[in-house]
């Protein structure tokens, strides 16, 4: 996690544990065109299986769509924290999504796995970013656009989850959070493009 902050605003850059997984299982399930925002395949990629068989008799496809998306929300309102709980091996918090339930029952261990890969590579990178000053560039551009204004910063708050998805962009989810694909900050032309109409929102 990293923070730039100044005189009443911050700024926090993250991955999620939680959102890997669950993207993971989406593209685990070949659910395609789900969830709001509506974010490109993870990488990297995750293979897909037919889950007909676990699925059909609790609703299907059209089920396990509507709960994956319940979730994704829930995950997203509840950022930095975990909810509902991920508590292998009966995930009863999931009761009430029983199409869900058994995906996560079927793929917990390879999505936890692949989670942890990807959470390393995170730490990594973020070794990366301070080592190149790279981890300056929120700052600077607050500091860039409060030059513009010519005035204090209004009181703001942005949360930014960095997540390995195969699309370099970032999708806004509402005025103070970003998702964005981890490995947009190393372009900074194009990380600019995503985040400077935000911080003028803000700032």
């Amino acid at each position: 996690m990293q923070h730039a902050s100044g005189s009443g605003w911050q700024i926090t850059t993250d991955t999620s544990g939680p959102m890997m997984i669950a993207l993971y299982v989406r593209d685990a399930a070949g659910l395609n065109g789900v969830g709001r925002p509506m974010l490109s395949h993870a990488s990297p990629k995750v293979r897909s299986a037919d889950h007909k068989h676990l699925t059909a008799d609790v609703g299907g496809l059209s089920a396990l769509k509507t709960e994956w998306e319940a979730w994704w929300e829930q995950l997203l309102k509840a950022h930095p924290h975990t909810s509902p709980e991920l508590s292998p091996p009966d995930f009863e918090a999931f009761g009430n999504s029983p199409a869900l339930q058994r995906l996560l029952q079927a793929h917990f261990g390879s999505a936890l796995t692949w989670a942890r890969e990807r959470r390393s590579e995170y730490a990594e990178l973020e070794a990366q970013r301070v080592a190149s000053g790279t981890d300056q560039l929120l700052g600077d551009m607050v500091d860039d656009r409060l030059m513009e204004v010519g005035r204090d910063s209004r009181d703001f708050t942005l949360t930014i989850i960095e997540l390995p998805l195969d699309e370099q962009r970032a999708w806004y989810l509402e005025p103070d959070k970003i998702i964005m694909s981890h490995e947009l900050m190393g372009q900074p032309e194009l990380f600019r493009s995503y985040v400077q109409p935000v911080l003028e929102i803000l700032v």
